[in-house]
């Protein structure tokens, strides 16, 4: 794959949309694309767990945790499975936990902070919709691109190369 560099795909493709700068990078690959998937769940990470123990083939798990910062809702368990399984990468519209393990971890990550508190286990969340957080509306399907710059959100896939 050829390098992720934020700021010329903006030059490249004025149309991409980014992300307002709220995350952090916590994850052992400080870049990372590919297709979305998504979650949205509020303090309970049932279905980031259900998400990242099936193949992710490439895909970007884009979780809309309400922006609670009251809890994580990706640990080291969840993100060394997800990157077990193939994912890309997580973008967790919440908190993280672990953070030591997931800088070590093979996976990109990024959130909006880290907690120690884990999430509630209710089984409640819905997958595979688009979700709204940072000034953007993301949607499965989408291709998201992230680096130490920021996070873009294009209709297809992009040629790194130009």
């Amino acid at each position: 794959m050829s390098h992720i560099i934020t700021p010329d795909l903006c030059d490249a493709y004025p149309e991409v949309q980014v992300l307002e700068p709220l995350f952090v990078n916590f994850g052992g690959l400080e870049a990372f694309c590919g297709p979305i998937r998504t979650v949205k769940c509020f303090e309970d990470n049932s279905m980031v767990k259900q998400a990242v123990a099936e193949p992710g083939d490439g895909a970007v798990l884009v979780v809309d945790a309400g922006g609670s910062t009251r809890c994580a809702m990706l640990g080291d368990m969840l993100a060394e499975q997800a990157a077990g399984h193939g994912w890309a990468g997580v973008v967790m519209y919440g908190c993280v936990r672990d953070v030591d393990v997931l800088a070590e971890t093979e996976l990109g990550i990024q959130a909006l902070g880290a907690h120690p508190r884990k999430s509630e286990k209710r089984g409640e969340g819905i997958r595979d919709i688009p979700v709204s957080f940072a000034g953007v509306t993301l949607s499965p399907g989408q291709w998201l691109y992230a680096d130490n710059n920021g996070i873009l959100v294009a209709d297809e896939q992009l040629d790194l190369e130009r």
